[in-house]
This record gives C-alpha cells, sequence and structure tokens, in this order.
C-alpha cells in the first residue's frame, strides 16, 4: 500500500470503528526481494523475502503497524495462501462483507484501484439504511 492510502484507510477505521468489524488480512508480499524487488524498498528498508513460515509473515504484519502506527486488527493468512485465494486479493484490495456474509463492496485491485475513501461511501451508504 502506498502511505497515503494507508493513511486514508486509517482515517476510515477511526471514523467507523465503533460501527462497523474491521480487520486486515496479512497475505503474500506484492514486493518480495526474491520475487519482484523494488529499488525503493531497499531504499526504505523495507525489503526482505518472501515469507515460507508463519513466524515471517508475522514479522511483516509487526513491521507494517510499527512503521505506519498501523492500529487496525490483523489475522494472517495460513501459509497456503487460501484467504489470498478466495478473496483474490494480492496485492491488496478492501471489501465490505455485512453480517450476514454477502459482499457489499469489492475494491480494485491495488495498489492503484485500493481506495479506502471510495470503500468508505459504501459503508456508509449501508449504515445510513439502519
Amino acid at each position: 500500500m502506498f502511505r497515503g492510502k494507508i493513511v486514508d484507510l486509517l482515517k476510515f477505521y477511526d471514523r467507523y470503528q465503533d460501527r462497523a468489524n474491521f480487520l486486515t488480512v496479512y497475505i503474500l508480499e506484492a514486493h518480495a526481494e526474491d520475487e519482484w524487488p523494488l529499488k525503493i524498498n531497499r531504499l526504505a528498508g523495507i525489503a526482505y523475502k518472501q515469507p515460507t513460515s508463519v513466524e515471517e509473515r508475522r514479522n511483516g504484519a509487526r513491521l507494517l503497524m510499527q512503521r505506519f502506527g498501523y492500529r487496525i486488527p490483523i489475522a494472517l493468512d495460513g501459509m497456503d495462501n487460501r484467504g489470498e485465494d478466495l478473496f483474490a486479493a494480492w496485492p491488496e484490495r478492501l471489501y465490505i462483507v455485512n453480517p450476514g456474509g454477502r459482499i457489499l463492496y469489492k475494491g480494485k485491485m491495488g495498489p492503484f484501484g485500493f481506495d479506502p475513501k471510495e470503500a468508505e461511501k459504501v459503508l456508509a451508504g449501508e449504515l445510513s439504511l439502519k
């Protein structure tokens, strides 16, 4: 996620956390050093290999929390990447799911289609119906 998108997502969370449940599922690394490295990640000191264990994936989630003050609850996708497969979430994607399990919003694939402001409009509309 781009830094600005994280800021937008955290603002969205702050506004609605008392009326909706939020969860980030930490999946595959988008730009792992051993698969699709980016020079900017190296310069920022956040370049590392694709995790091969739950502990390595957990460390990636911790880095997100520490580096960006990320405070949305985080779950880890299993090493079989089932969550990513089921939700076509790579490299990042936003979903809004109602309490009955119906998908109300499936955001476009990130990073360019990752739009917290668009998702917020959908959630705000859904909550206004109640």
